[in-house]
């Protein structure tokens, strides 16, 4: 069983540094060239790293809360190498993600005890993966060995209904529907009364993927919350906000609108692959104090990954370990 664990975590591990090659070479190639030669930290370092974690979609706000903290710990601590400098950095950038009060060190797709149906209300744009990610969602906790029910509660577009079903029929799982433009709250109370009803584990609900105005939004989700509480008490257990890697800082103002609008409590970090944007992960996580959950690294129904902060660091490092 330790072997089969052991070689899961190298693939994942490896899936994790591929789809991270982007930013990768854009950030660590950069760095390693800042590094050289360096024994000490001078306001030109500081300028020339600043520079690189901002280009890297870090955002201001956090850059300059990094470029503290090694001022800092360059004033306290004897730097001596590059080595050192690279260690310091990773420390410092790990210590500012958000971290789960039960964050998931074993990267499995797990549930907690004891709460059942466990709910998951998802929320975002259009066209960031939301659709897609509750659709590996679901085929990662089934395959986990959980049941697993879908809700389609994104009822103002019938390409997301379809989109749906087309990942519930790839899952193995059901979906709960109405018809295009039902109350999007009326198919959220439906599918948590099946749930109960058929003593499913875990149910994703899909809500709408407009840009409206925040009130309007806030109305929405909040309507949407409130039929669910009537079947399950303190439903959802989750409100996973969706973003794409790939937009850079329109990823930070769309977790600006959502936590606005709702309680996020958790984030999906989606198109890490294709991207050399990787760094929004670290920013909007210190910035608005959201753990990121999962992580999407390919179009796979298996490249979805419960994110580690300390591998995710790692593998923007460099790392092998």
């Amino acid at each position: 069983m330790g072997f089969f664990k052991s070689l899961f975590s190298r693939e994942k591990k490896e899936t994790l540094d591929k789809g991270m090659e982007k930013t990768k070479q854009g950030f660590f190639s950069k760095l390693k060239r800042v590094f050289v030669g360096k024994r000490t930290i001078d306001d030109d370092f500081l300028d020339e790293l600043e520079e690189i974690l901002i280009t890297s979609d870090v955002g201001t706000e956090t850059t300059l809360k990094i470029i503290d903290r090694i001022r800092d710990r360059a004033a306290r601590d004897q730097y001596v190498s590059s080595d050192e400098l690279n260690e310091m950095l990773c420390e410092e950038i790990t210590s500012l993600l958000a971290s789960d009060k039960e964050e998931n060190a074993t990267g499995e797709f797990t549930l907690p005890a004891g709460r059942r149906p466990y709910v998951i209300m998802v929320v975002g744009v259009n066209g960031v993966g939301k659709t897609t990610t509750i659709g590996k969602l679901a085929a990662q906790y089934k395959k986990a060995g959980y049941s697993v029910m879908l809700g389609a509660a994104d009822t103002f577009r019938a390409a997301a209904i379809e989109q749906l079903e087309e990942w519930g029929r790839r899952a193995g799982v059901p979906v709960v529907k109405q018809q295009l433009g039902s109350d999007a709250a009326a198919v959220a109370y439906d599918t948590l009364s099946s749930a109960v009803a058929n003593n499913i584990d875990v149910v994703i609900i899909d809500t709408a993927g407009r840009l409206h105005n925040k009130k309007g939004l806030m109305d929405e989700l909040t309507k949407i919350k409130k039929s669910m509480s009537k079947v399950v008490a303190g439903a959802p257990d989750e409100v996973l906000l969706v973003l794409d890697g790939s937009t850079g800082q329109n990823a930070f103002e769309q977790a600006r609108q959502f936590s606005a609008a709702t309680q996020v409590s958790h984030l999906a970090i989606t198109k890490l692959d294709g991207t050399a944007k990787g760094g929004v992960v670290i920013g909007i996580s210190d910035q608005f104090r959201i753990p990121v959950k999962y992580i999407g690294l390919g179009e796979g129904i298996d490249d979805l990954q419960v994110f580690n902060k300390k591998e995710f660091v790692g593998s923007l490092f460099g790392r092998r370990d």
